[in-house]
Protein backbone atom coordinates (compact mmCIF):
# COMPACT_ATOMS: atom_id res chain seq x y z
CA UNK A 1 0.00 0.00 0.00
CA UNK A 2 1.56 3.48 -0.95
CA UNK A 3 0.00 6.79 -2.08
CA UNK A 4 1.13 8.16 -5.15
CA UNK A 5 1.90 11.56 -5.64
CA UNK A 6 5.44 12.08 -6.08
CA UNK A 7 8.43 14.86 -5.26
CA UNK A 8 12.33 14.96 -6.07
CA UNK A 9 13.34 13.30 -3.23
CA UNK A 10 11.91 11.49 -0.12
CA UNK A 11 13.73 11.79 3.52
CA UNK A 12 15.43 8.48 4.96
CA UNK A 13 13.97 6.75 7.58
CA UNK A 14 15.92 7.36 10.89
CA UNK A 15 17.55 4.73 12.11
CA UNK A 16 15.86 2.73 15.16
CA UNK A 17 18.21 1.95 18.20
CA UNK A 18 17.14 -0.40 20.92
CA UNK A 19 15.81 2.62 22.75
CA UNK A 20 13.94 3.23 19.86
CA UNK A 21 12.29 -0.55 19.08
CA UNK A 22 11.56 -0.59 23.19
CA UNK A 23 9.63 2.98 22.43
CA UNK A 24 8.34 1.46 19.52
CA UNK A 25 6.74 -1.57 21.36
CA UNK A 26 5.72 0.53 24.17
CA UNK A 27 3.27 2.02 21.85
CA UNK A 28 2.65 0.18 19.28
CA UNK A 29 0.82 -2.81 21.92
CA UNK A 30 -1.55 -0.32 23.48
CA UNK A 31 -2.43 1.50 20.25
CA UNK A 32 -3.40 -1.95 19.10
CA UNK A 33 -5.45 -2.82 22.15
CA UNK A 34 -7.34 0.48 22.06
CA UNK A 35 -7.65 0.30 18.01
CA UNK A 36 -9.05 -3.02 17.66
CA UNK A 37 -10.66 -3.22 21.06
CA UNK A 38 -12.61 -0.50 19.94
CA UNK A 39 -13.14 -1.83 16.64
CA UNK A 40 -14.90 -5.13 18.06
CA UNK A 41 -17.03 -2.82 20.49
CA UNK A 42 -18.16 -1.04 17.89
CA UNK A 43 -19.04 -3.85 15.48
CA UNK A 44 -20.84 -5.49 18.71
CA UNK A 45 -22.99 -2.65 18.84
CA UNK A 46 -23.47 -1.85 15.04
CA UNK A 47 -25.63 -5.40 15.27
CA UNK A 48 -28.12 -3.31 17.16
CA UNK A 49 -27.72 -0.40 15.70
CA UNK A 50 -28.17 -1.14 12.37
CA UNK A 51 -31.64 -3.19 12.36
CA UNK A 52 -33.02 -0.61 14.59
CA UNK A 53 -31.49 2.88 13.36
CA UNK A 54 -30.35 1.41 9.50
CA UNK A 55 -27.98 4.12 8.42
CA UNK A 56 -28.15 6.75 11.32
CA UNK A 57 -25.77 5.84 13.97
CA UNK A 58 -26.76 7.75 17.02
CA UNK A 59 -23.56 5.87 19.57
CA UNK A 60 -20.79 4.11 17.10
CA UNK A 61 -18.59 7.34 16.07
CA UNK A 62 -17.89 7.93 19.51
CA UNK A 63 -16.26 4.85 19.62
CA UNK A 64 -14.16 5.83 16.75
CA UNK A 65 -13.74 9.32 18.31
CA UNK A 66 -12.42 7.93 21.40
CA UNK A 67 -9.93 5.60 19.86
CA UNK A 68 -9.07 8.57 17.81
CA UNK A 69 -8.07 10.54 20.49
CA UNK A 70 -6.50 7.95 22.46
CA UNK A 71 -4.22 7.10 19.83
CA UNK A 72 -2.89 10.74 19.63
CA UNK A 73 -2.03 10.48 23.83
CA UNK A 74 -0.44 6.95 23.06
CA UNK A 75 1.67 8.24 19.98
CA UNK A 76 2.80 11.44 22.20
CA UNK A 77 1.73 13.37 19.00
CA UNK A 78 -0.58 17.08 20.27
CA UNK A 79 -3.46 17.28 18.63
CA UNK A 80 -4.58 20.58 18.65
CA UNK A 81 -7.54 22.61 16.82
CA UNK A 82 -8.98 26.03 15.55
CA UNK A 83 -12.52 26.89 14.77
CA UNK A 84 -15.25 24.60 14.85
CA UNK A 85 -16.84 21.66 13.73
CA UNK A 86 -19.93 22.09 11.64
CA UNK A 87 -22.78 20.16 13.07
CA UNK A 88 -25.60 18.31 11.40
CA UNK A 89 -25.73 17.78 7.38
CA UNK A 90 -23.18 18.49 5.03
CA UNK A 91 -19.63 17.75 3.51
CA UNK A 92 -15.86 18.18 4.80
CA UNK A 93 -12.94 18.74 2.41
CA UNK A 94 -9.17 18.69 4.11
CA UNK A 95 -5.85 18.26 2.45
CA UNK A 96 -4.45 15.17 2.59
CA UNK A 97 -0.78 14.42 4.15
CA UNK A 98 -0.35 10.98 6.02
CA UNK A 99 -2.00 8.42 7.10
CA UNK A 100 -2.12 10.10 10.63
CA UNK A 101 -5.41 12.03 9.18
CA UNK A 102 -7.62 9.48 9.28
CA UNK A 103 -6.62 9.85 12.93
CA UNK A 104 -6.46 13.67 13.41
CA UNK A 105 -9.99 14.34 11.32
CA UNK A 106 -11.92 11.94 13.69
CA UNK A 107 -10.63 12.99 16.67
CA UNK A 108 -12.96 15.84 16.85
CA UNK A 109 -16.01 15.70 14.22
CA UNK A 110 -18.14 12.73 13.58
CA UNK A 111 -17.18 12.11 10.36
CA UNK A 112 -17.56 9.77 7.17
CA UNK A 113 -14.52 9.09 5.01
CA UNK A 114 -15.54 9.09 1.51
CA UNK A 115 -12.73 6.68 -0.36
CA UNK A 116 -11.72 5.57 -3.56
CA UNK A 117 -12.98 2.17 -4.13
CA UNK A 118 -9.48 -0.01 -4.26
CA UNK A 119 -9.24 0.95 -0.36
CA UNK A 120 -11.94 -1.19 0.79
CA UNK A 121 -9.65 -4.26 -0.29
CA UNK A 122 -6.54 -2.99 1.77
CA UNK A 123 -4.97 -5.38 4.64
CA UNK A 124 -6.39 -3.93 8.19
CA UNK A 125 -7.06 -0.50 6.50
CA UNK A 126 -9.70 -1.52 4.26
CA UNK A 127 -11.55 -3.45 7.18
CA UNK A 128 -11.23 -0.45 9.64
CA UNK A 129 -12.60 1.86 7.09
CA UNK A 130 -15.62 -0.61 6.35
CA UNK A 131 -16.52 -0.77 10.20
CA UNK A 132 -16.38 3.20 10.63
CA UNK A 133 -18.93 3.45 7.61
CA UNK A 134 -16.70 4.65 4.91
CA UNK A 135 -18.19 5.23 1.68
CA UNK A 136 -15.97 3.50 -1.00
CA UNK A 137 -16.57 4.98 -4.90
CA UNK A 138 -15.74 3.73 -8.04
CA UNK A 139 -13.72 6.12 -10.74
CA UNK A 140 -16.01 5.50 -12.97
CA UNK A 141 -17.76 8.41 -14.64
CA UNK A 142 -20.89 6.03 -15.89
CA UNK A 143 -21.51 5.77 -11.94
CA UNK A 144 -21.84 9.29 -11.61
CA UNK A 145 -25.60 9.34 -11.05
CA UNK A 146 -25.32 6.12 -8.51
CA UNK A 147 -22.30 8.11 -6.59
CA UNK A 148 -25.21 11.39 -6.57
CA UNK A 149 -28.18 9.11 -5.15
CA UNK A 150 -25.58 7.38 -2.16
CA UNK A 151 -23.92 10.41 -1.21
CA UNK A 152 -27.60 12.55 -1.02
CA UNK A 153 -28.67 8.82 1.10
CA UNK A 154 -25.70 8.99 3.42
CA UNK A 155 -26.34 13.67 3.86
CA UNK A 156 -29.48 12.99 4.16
CA UNK A 157 -28.94 10.52 7.23
CA UNK A 158 -27.57 12.83 9.18
CA UNK A 159 -23.80 11.52 7.76
CA UNK A 160 -21.00 14.52 7.43
CA UNK A 161 -18.93 12.91 4.38
CA UNK A 162 -15.44 13.92 4.56
CA UNK A 163 -13.12 13.87 1.23
CA UNK A 164 -9.68 14.23 0.04
CA UNK A 165 -10.21 15.91 -2.88
CA UNK A 166 -6.22 16.35 -3.99
CA UNK A 167 -6.75 12.60 -4.85
CA UNK A 168 -3.19 11.52 -2.82
CA UNK A 169 -1.09 12.26 0.30
CA UNK A 170 1.84 14.68 -0.51
CA UNK A 171 4.71 15.36 2.15
CA UNK A 172 2.37 18.44 4.07
CA UNK A 173 4.17 21.17 3.21
CA UNK A 174 2.24 21.89 0.22
CA UNK A 175 -1.30 21.50 -1.09
CA UNK A 176 -2.29 20.09 -4.20
CA UNK A 177 -4.91 21.42 -7.12
CA UNK A 178 -8.35 19.96 -5.58
CA UNK A 179 -9.72 17.49 -8.37
CA UNK A 180 -13.44 18.96 -9.26
CA UNK A 181 -15.14 15.96 -10.03
CA UNK A 182 -16.67 14.67 -6.92
CA UNK A 183 -17.80 17.77 -6.68
CA UNK A 184 -20.12 18.02 -8.82
CA UNK A 185 -22.38 15.30 -7.02
CA UNK A 186 -23.08 18.09 -4.56
CA UNK A 187 -24.74 20.46 -7.09
CA UNK A 188 -27.18 18.36 -8.42
CA UNK A 189 -31.20 19.92 -7.62
CA UNK A 190 -31.57 18.06 -4.76
CA UNK A 191 -28.79 19.61 -2.70
CA UNK A 192 -27.16 22.61 -3.90
CA UNK A 193 -29.32 24.81 -2.79
CA UNK A 194 -29.02 23.65 1.22
CA UNK A 195 -25.70 22.12 0.87
CA UNK A 196 -22.66 23.41 2.74
CA UNK A 197 -19.21 22.07 2.73
CA UNK A 198 -16.47 22.65 5.43
CA UNK A 199 -12.82 23.32 4.50
CA UNK A 200 -10.51 21.98 6.92
CA UNK A 201 -6.86 22.37 7.25
CA UNK A 202 -4.67 20.12 8.63
CA UNK A 203 -0.78 21.27 9.38
CA UNK A 204 1.78 19.01 10.59
CA UNK A 205 4.38 19.98 12.87
CA UNK A 206 7.81 17.76 12.96
CA UNK A 207 9.60 16.60 16.38
CA UNK A 208 12.02 19.38 17.12
CA UNK A 209 15.27 18.46 15.06
CA UNK A 210 13.34 16.14 12.82
CA UNK A 211 12.82 16.33 9.39
CA UNK A 212 10.22 18.71 8.23
CA UNK A 213 8.35 16.11 6.62
CA UNK A 214 8.88 14.07 9.08
CA UNK A 215 4.72 12.75 9.29
CA UNK A 216 4.04 13.28 5.60
CA UNK A 217 3.64 9.93 3.48
CA UNK A 218 3.74 9.94 -0.35
CA UNK A 219 5.92 8.80 -3.29
CA UNK A 220 6.79 4.88 -2.78
CA UNK A 221 6.63 5.03 1.13
CA UNK A 222 5.32 1.98 2.70
CA UNK A 223 3.23 2.06 5.27
CA UNK A 224 5.07 -0.71 7.84
CA UNK A 225 8.44 1.62 8.06
CA UNK A 226 6.27 5.15 7.89
CA UNK A 227 4.11 3.61 11.11
CA UNK A 228 7.53 2.50 12.93
CA UNK A 229 9.53 5.09 12.65
CA UNK A 230 6.47 7.30 14.08
CA UNK A 231 5.94 4.93 16.69
CA UNK A 232 9.86 4.65 17.47
CA UNK A 233 10.38 8.79 17.53
CA UNK A 234 11.92 9.87 20.61
CA UNK A 235 10.44 13.36 20.66
CA UNK A 236 7.14 13.64 18.85
CA UNK A 237 5.72 17.12 17.30
CA UNK A 238 2.02 17.68 16.88
CA UNK A 239 -0.80 18.30 14.36
CA UNK A 240 -3.36 21.11 13.65
CA UNK A 241 -7.08 20.51 12.36
CA UNK A 242 -8.22 23.98 11.65
CA UNK A 243 -11.76 24.36 10.93
CA UNK A 244 -12.83 27.29 8.31
CA UNK A 245 -16.31 28.67 7.76
CA UNK A 246 -18.44 26.36 5.82
CA UNK A 247 -19.25 27.39 2.59
CA UNK A 248 -22.62 27.90 0.29
CA UNK A 249 -22.39 25.35 -2.70
CA UNK A 250 -25.55 27.51 -3.93
CA UNK A 251 -23.00 30.28 -3.74
CA UNK A 252 -20.85 28.74 -6.76
CA UNK A 253 -21.90 28.12 -10.41
CA UNK A 254 -20.55 24.97 -10.68
CA UNK A 255 -18.03 22.32 -9.75
CA UNK A 256 -14.60 24.19 -10.92
CA UNK A 257 -15.51 27.29 -9.41
CA UNK A 258 -16.71 25.28 -5.95
CA UNK A 259 -13.12 23.20 -5.69
CA UNK A 260 -11.08 26.24 -6.69
CA UNK A 261 -12.92 28.39 -3.68
CA UNK A 262 -12.36 25.92 -0.84
CA UNK A 263 -8.63 24.67 -2.10
CA UNK A 264 -7.90 28.44 -1.74
CA UNK A 265 -8.72 28.30 1.74
CA UNK A 266 -7.22 25.18 2.32
CA UNK A 267 -4.32 26.12 1.33
CA UNK A 268 -4.15 29.40 2.66
CA UNK A 269 -4.91 27.93 5.77
CA UNK A 270 -1.74 25.34 5.57
CA UNK A 271 0.64 28.13 4.48
CA UNK A 272 -0.05 30.42 7.34
CA UNK A 273 0.32 28.03 9.88
CA UNK A 274 3.10 26.04 8.20
CA UNK A 275 5.04 29.93 7.96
Amino acid sequence: MTPTWRSETEPAHPSIGTIGWVRAVLRAVPLILVTFGGLALLLVLRLIERPVFGLTRPVTPYITQAVCRVAFVILGIRHRIEGRPITGEGAVVANHSSWLDIFALNARQRVYFVSKAEVAGWAGIGWLARATGTLFIERDRRQASDHVRTLEQRLHAGHQLLFFPEGTSTDGRRVLPFKPTLFAAFLSDDLRHDMVIQPVSVVYHAPKGAEPRFYGWWGDMEFGPHLLSTLAAGRQGDVRVVYHPPVAVADYPDRKSLAAALERIVRDGVETRLG
